[in-house]
C-alpha cells in the first residue's frame, strides 16, 4: 500500500521506518521538517503539507499531540481532507478523547473519507519492529480493507467497535501506565529509605504475581537514573488530562486519576517533562526527601 504519515515524532518515525523495511511506499510530513530526516534517508518521500501526504497515499496515519492537532492537520489549511481521493482511509494513532474522535470521524464522513481510530500500546522500540498492540474503532469493512497494513504495524490488532471505542480503551491503558509507574517509583523510594538495595526489591517483586513488564524491564533503568524518553512525562501528563476529561463526559469521577494528574503536573512544572515518564521516580524521591 501507499502509506502516509502526518506527525513523525518518536512514534511516527519508528512506525515509518518499520513500514519502509516491509516494502511500503511512504510519504511523510512533519511541521518540523528536520524530524523527517531519518525517514527520508531510508527512502520516504517528504512533502510540505498534510494535503500532499493524502494525495500520494491510500492510507494516512495521523500521529500528533492532541485532538486539536488532529483537527488542524485533518481539516485546516492544506489538510489531509483537502487531498481527498477515491478509496482514501485516514487512521488516527494519536491519543485523544473518544468524544473528539467521534466528532472527527463524523467530519471526515461528511467529506466522504473513511476514518478509523488506531491508537497503539508500545513505544518506538517495538514500533520499529512491528510489535505494537493496536486497538481499532470504526467501520468493520474499512478495517478489513487495511487489515494487512495494520498487521505490519502491530502483532496484535483488536477491532473493538465503532469510532471512539479504541480511544476509550487506549485511555484506560495509559491510566495503567501512570499508576504502575507511580506504584513502582514509591516502592523503590521506600526500599531505598529503608537502606535496602532497590535491586533486591525488584528481584522479590518480579518473583511474584505482581510483576509487570515495567518492573521487569524499565525499572532497572529507573534505579540507575536512566530516563532517555520513549514516552515523555509531559505526554503522559497530557493523557491524564484527557483521561479525566473523558471520565467526566461519561459521568464518572476517577479520584486516583485526578490525584495522579496533579502529581505528574507538578513533576512537569519542576522540570521533568521532557524526560521519560518513569522519571516520576526522581520527582517522588525529591519530594519524599523534602518532607
Amino acid at each position: 500500500m501507499r502509506v502516509g504519515i502526518v506527525g513523525t515524532g518518536l512514534l511516527g518515525n519508528a512506525v515509518g521506518l518499520n513500514l519502509l523495511k516491509r516494502g511500503h511506499t511512504l510519504t511523510a510530513y512533519n511541521r518540523t521538517r528536520s524530524k523527517t530526516a531519518e525517514l527520508e534517508q531510508n527512502g520516504a518521500k517528504i512533502v510540505n503539507s498534510p494535503k500532499q501526504v493524502s494525495e500520494s497515499s491510500d492510507v494516512v496515519f495521523t500521529i500528533v499531540k492532541n485532538a486539536d492537532a488532529v483537527r488542524k492537520v485533518s481539516f485546516g489549511d492544506d489538510c489531509v481532507a483537502c487531498g481527498k481521493h477515491d478509496g482514501l482511509i485516514v487512521c488516527d494513532m494519536s491519543t485523544i478523547n473518544p468524544i473528539s474522535s467521534k466528532e472527527i470521524a463524523s467530519e471526515f464522513a461528511s467529506r466522504g473519507v473513511a476514518f478509523l481510530d488506531t491508537p497503539v500500546m508500545g513505544g518506538p522500540n517495538v514500533a520499529i519492529t512491528g510489535e505494537l498492540v493496536m486497538m481499532v474503532g470504526g467501520d468493520k469493512n474499512t478495517f478489513e480493507k487495511c487489515k494487512g497494513l495494520l498487521d505490519d504495524i502491530a502483532n496484535k490488532v483488536f477491532h473493538l467497535g465503532p469510532n471512539g471505542t479504541a480511544h476509550s480503551v487506549k485511555l484506560a491503558m495509559n491510566l495503567q501506565i501512570a499508576m504502575l509507574s507511580l506504584a513502582l517509583s514509591e516502592g523503590i523510594t521506600l526500599a531505598r529509605g529503608a537502606k535496602i538495595e532497590p535491586e533486591v526489591f525488584l528481584q522479590i517483586l518480579n518473583s511474584t504475581y505482581f510483576k509487570t513488564g515495567m518492573s521487569e524491564n524499565k525499572a532497572y533503568k529507573m534505579i540507575k537514573g536512566e530516563f532517555a524518553p520513549t514516552f515523555t512525562l509531559a505526554n503522559l501528563r497530557k493523557d491524564l488530562d484527557t483521561i479525566n476529561e473523558a471520565a467526566e463526559s461519561f459521568g464518572l469521577n476517577l479520584p486516583m486519576a485526578t490525584k495522579a494528574n496533579q502529581v505528574y503536573q507538578d513533576a512537569e512544572e519542576n522540570g521533568f517533562g521532557q524526560l521519560d515518564y518513569t522519571a516520576i521516580l526522581q520527582y517522588l524521591e525529591k519530594h519524599a526527601k523534602s518532607k
